[in-house]
Parts: structure tokens; sequence; C-alpha cells
């Protein structure tokens, strides 16, 4: 069986632009199976996974939150961080709308709308980090420093253990 083919996203087509190096790595989605399924499936520590999450404000303002695989968004360390009232997650149609991309496939690069973008600071302290290419089933091994050179991150400290 031969590889899969390289897809060509927004956020493949940005990485390329702007001449980063990455790896593309994939595997078998699964509805609702978030970073512990890619982990698995790629044979890698969940917390080098990083998600790619579409948040908003009360006004409706959105933003990205990369956060570890292994970890979740205190929505209010985060929205005192950015001074806001309160911070939440959009709808999965109100995310699509904003990036261009299904979810399940969310990818920082490439997106439809520019948006604020905030890294967990802990991520930048990892040699190598696998964020999502674009598509489902699709991640890319990049150098986490890449998410704040190309997408201007803000580091911020708003990750909690997650809720089992």
């Amino acid at each position: 069986m031969s590889a899969p083919r390289m897809p060509s996203t927004p956020a493949v087509l940005a990485l390329r632009a702007a001449g980063v190096a990455f790896t593309p790595h994939f595997y078998d989605y699964e509805e609702r199976g978030g970073t512990a399924v890619s982990a698995r499936e790629l044979g890698v520590d969940e917390h080098a996974v990083i998600k790619t999450l579409v948040m908003q404000d009360e006004n409706a303002k959105p933003c990205i939150v990369l956060m570890h695989g292994d970890r979740e968004v205190s929505t209010k360390a985060l929205a005192r961080i950015l001074g806001v009232k309160r911070i939440e997650p959009c709808k999965p149609e109100v995310a699509e709308r904003h990036t261009g991309y299904r979810v399940g496939g969310t990818s920082p690069f490439g997106t439809r709308r520019k948006m604020p973008v905030y890294v967990e600071s802990t991520v930048l302290e990892l040699p190598g980090i696998y964020i999502n290419g674009g598509s489902r089933g699709f991640l890319v091994g990049i150098a986490p420093r890449v998410v704040v050179d190309l997408l201007q991150a803000e580091p911020v400290a708003a990750a909690v253990p997650v809720q089992v």
C-alpha cells in the first residue's frame, strides 16, 4: 500500500509558503476520538499533540487557543488573562465558518479569518509538536516556535488537567 498523498489544505499551503519544515503524519480518524486517538495511532505522547480550539468571548469575538492534548483550557483563567468577562468554545458550525476547516481537522494555519492565537506556554518548551494539518486524520510535525513566528501566538498559562 502506498503512503497517503499530501493534502493541499490551506494549512499545508501556508506552511510551504512560509518555508516551514514539517513532517506529515496520517492516522485513521475516529469521530470524537480527539488527541488520544491520534497520539495512540501515531505512537507519540498525547502531551505533544496540540489541539486547535476556536473560542469566543462574550461579544462573540473569536480566537484560537493551542493546548496540549492531555490538558483542558481553564476558561476562567483565560478570560482573566485576556481581560474579558467570559470565554467559551464556539459552536462547531461557528468554528467552521471562522476557520474554513471541519471540526476534527482544524488547523491554526491558513484559517479563513485572521484571529488572535494563544498558545499554552509549556507547548513552547517541547522539542517538537504534532498539530492538525487542516484535514481529519492528518497532523504535521513542526517545531513549537513556528506557532509564535508564523501566527504571532501569544503564550498564556491556562491549562488544567483533563476532567474525567
